[in-house]
């Protein structure tokens, strides 16, 4: 659903959708996208990841779930 929605969302939920779930799907740990770039964008990614990096797989999943169902609707069962 969130990834096929054409709602736009501010900057700030967008970085928390993606952080949610590159947390909630990382195979081999905790995820930290390169920035040899030094661009903006890359800093707020990596920053909303170190904010979720104490949350488990499962909980992420939880949260994300919760975060989709706040900004776009509720998920079928």
């Amino acid at each position: 659903m969130a990834s096929s929605t054409n709602r736009q969302f501010p900057p700030d939920v967008l970085l928390h959708f993606y952080a949610l779930y590159k947390r909630a799907t990382e195979k081999n740990g905790f995820y930290i996208p390169t920035t040899n770039r030094g661009d903006l964008r890359s800093a707020f990614k990596v920053n909303a990841l170190v904010q979720v990096k104490d949350l488990s797989k499962e909980e992420a999943r939880k949260k994300y779930i919760e975060l989709v169902e706040l900004h776009i609707g509720s998920i079928p069962e």
